[in-house]
């Protein structure tokens, strides 16, 4: 066994192998970019070297300087996690040609699984059932055109070199092919450097089901059964579950079984999945081979048993696999849910800033989280935008969705925009509890998972005013403490006042749908807590802080709890598995450019790819303008009504920061 291995990764990743490495009795070595210098990952590892700058290419795709610390530092072995050189062939044989073990397959299997086109055409040699489709190399759009068309619409285009949801479109119909082609295209080429394509057909209600295998150097290869990756955004998992609800046993041992015949066909050694579309007639289709762990691998723990990197380790080290097939079973259900930093309600726009208050729930033997972030980390637009994994396991589905809503609502961050409020709506939704699963689900319940968000309500106000006043305590009766004399009626906080009813106002603004609401609220003194007016409507509210700051209030007799961060003078309330963010007057936001519709500006950081139109040219409503690109995902600005581009200031290949102007656009007049 190795005494010493190289993480070539980061965040939660890179700290989930060194837990593994440490149970091992591994020391590990870290490296990281200028932007992660205080990361997580960095502070857990034994040492660490620093790469590069904060981009990628910079830093965690420098092949070379990786390799370079690696004999550096006498690491023996390099564990590449997933994403940046996890499946880069040339990476793995410059490993070998250096004498360092790459923690994954061999190169001739990345190779062949690398090409989703020529990974095809070895399934079909094997016997694996495939989707109709097109996987040559004539990449004429017009060619392409022609195949979509010999296929039938609907059609899916994906990146031959893709993965992780990039570079994939669906095409309706003959007449938005080109347009969507082109769209593929760039993605594929920025996020891979291969914008090669393959077309097939798009199955209308496919099921996302993948098999996780092994195989290690002594010809022994094992599966660790489904997990079903059905519930996707931008073709990327949001959601995952194991094992896959309501697939008939038959079909599971056939498809762990074909999953297994698929990594005999390329030689495979290590940690794999197998990905397949599961139609609702039980049939099942190969999609691709990851030759890599997956981010989802902990439903796969969970529901086993088993440490995956641990077997990875082993694999590596050339010992044999630690089970036999006969000797794997499933134990009850396992979910997982992406915490991404991103928009639900804004096409799942990334989002970027600092994460000044963050609570998980425990770590137990029903709950995991899998994280690289802590408080005040910064989420940029370096890398993916993602937080943490959150990992539930019970007995059965319906326990285990329990917990999983349960931990989903102990769930708190604030200071910038997250998916938790929309993975409760998913683990709450009806069909999702029903195993009602499919690749289009989320916008087949689009109405039930984007709900229109509510306004505080009178309790949620109530509670805030009572954390303002409590808090307004805690800070005089520091101060008086510190006074010459703490007793000196100047310095008391009851608002005790003569034959006068003492009261304080308070005015909360929260913004709805881009649209500011107002809250006034009076809060008188009483000599047991407070009395609230707010909306016409008078309670009685009392309240304290527990030790962990979670704030218990009786309202009108009622007791309930909830956990309030406050940033500045904005309050962010977490209660019931809701979030609600109130501003005080002070951050009331008068700019009125962002709300001048004759401004069309950058909703985020990041680089224009591509301008639609020119200065002085006449636009009808939602025609594209401009399409920019951050974290590698196409943002596409359109006119906001009839009209005329007046100016366009910035050129192709621009980098843009968040709210930058970057058309004035000039409405047409209304006859």
């Amino acid at each position: 066994m190795f005494d010493k291995i190289l993480i070539a990764n980061r965040g939660e990743i890179a700290c989930r192998i060194i837990k593994t490495a440490k149970k091992m009795g591994i020391r590990t070595v870290a490296v990281y970019s200028e932007a992660d210098a205080k990361a997580l990952h960095v502070n857990q590892a034994d040492e660490a070297y620093l790469l590069g700058g904060a981009a990628a290419k910079d830093s965690y795709l420098k092949a070379e300087k990786i390799l370079e610390i690696a004999k550096l530092s006498g690491a023996q072995a390099i564990h590449p996690g997933y994403g940046f050189l996890s499946e880069n062939a040339e990476f793995a044989k410059n490993c070998k040609d250096s004498d360092v073990i790459f923690i994954g397959p061999p190169v001739p299997a990345i190779v062949a699984m690398g090409s989703k086109s020529a990974a095809k055409e070895i399934m079909q040699k094997a016997n694996v059932p495939l989707v109709e489709g097109y996987h040559g190399d004539n990449q004429d759009p017009k060619f392409l055109q022609q195949q979509a068309i010999k296929i039938g619409f609907p059609v899916l285009l994906k990146a031959t070199a893709g993965g992780g949801g990039k570079g994939m479109r669906i095409v309706n119909n003959e007449d938005e092919f080109i347009e969507l082609l082109g769209s593929c295209q760039r993605e594929a080429l920025s996020s891979f450097g291969d914008d090669k394509v393959l077309v097939e057909k798009y199955l209308t209600k496919p099921r996302h089901v993948e098999i996780q295998v092994f195989a290690d150097k002594h010809d022994n290869q094992v599966h660790l059964f489904e997990r079903d990756c059905s519930v996707q955004r931008r073709h990327q998992k949001v959601i995952e579950e194991a094992p896959a609800p309501s697939i008939p046993d038959s079909v599971r041992k056939n498809l762990g079984q074909v999953a297994i015949q698929a990594a005999k066909a390329i030689g495979y050694e290590g940690a794999g999945t197998v990905e397949f579309l599961y139609d609702s007639d039980d049939s099942f289709y190969f999609m691709e081979m990851n030759t890599r762990l997956q981010v989802e691998h902990p439903v796969t723990e969970m529901i086993t048993g088993q440490d995956l990197v641990e077997w990875q380790l082993l694999v590596a080290a050339g010992e044999e696999l630690p089970c036999k097939q006969e000797h794997l079973t499933v134990n009850g259900h396992a979910f997982e849910v992406r915490i991404y930093a991103e928009d639900p309600t804004q096409d799942f726009l990334p989002a970027t800033g600092k994460i000044k208050h963050l609570r998980f729930p425990e770590n137990s033997p029903h709950i995991r989280v899998d994280s690289g972030i802590v408080e005040n980390d910064e989420i940029s637009i370096h890398y993916d935008p993602m937080i943490a994994k959150l990992i539930v396991w019970d007995k059965n589905r319906n326990n285990a969705l329990a917990r999983l809503r349960g931990a989903i609502s102990a769930c708190q961050i604030a200071g910038l925009t997250t998916n938790l409020s929309f993975l409760l709506s998913i683990a709450t939704n009806e069909s999702f509890i029903n195993k009602d699963l499919d690749t289009s689900f989320i916008e087949r319940e689009k109405e039930t998972l984007f709900p229109v968000p509510e306004q505080a309500n009178e309790k949620i106000l109530a509670i805030a005013s009572l954390f303002l006043m409590l808090k307004r305590d805690q800070e005089q009766q520091t101060s008086r403490l510190l006074t010459g004399d703490p007793y000196s009626p100047w310095n008391q906080t009851n608002g005790w006042r003569l034959n006068k009813d003492n009261y304080h106002a308070i005015q909360f603004t929260e913004t709805i749908l881009g649209e500011a609401h107002t809250h006034d609220i009076l809060v008188h003194f009483r000599n047991q807590g407070f009395e609230i007016d707010v909306n016409q409507s008078t309670m009685l509210i009392d309240g304290e802080f527990s030790e962990d700051g979670t704030l218990f209030s009786v309202i009108n007799g009622l007791r309930s709890m909830a956990n309030i961060a406050q940033i500045g003078e904005e309050l962010t309330i977490f209660v019931q598995g809701k979030t609600h963010i109130l501003k005080l007057p002070s951050l009331i936001n008068d700019n009125q450019d962002k709300q001048d519709k004759n401004k069309l500006t950058a909703p985020m950081p990041g680089s224009i790819i591509s301008i639609l139109v020119k200065a002085g040219e006449m636009v009808k409503c939602g025609d594209p303008l401009l399409i920019m690109e951050a974290m590698k995902m196409e943002h596409t600005i359109t006119a906001p009504a009839d009209g005329k581009v007046e100016t366009i200031f910035f050129s192709k290949g621009e980098q843009v920061e968040e709210s930058a102007q970057l058309v004035k656009f000039s409405p047409a007049e209304n006859d």
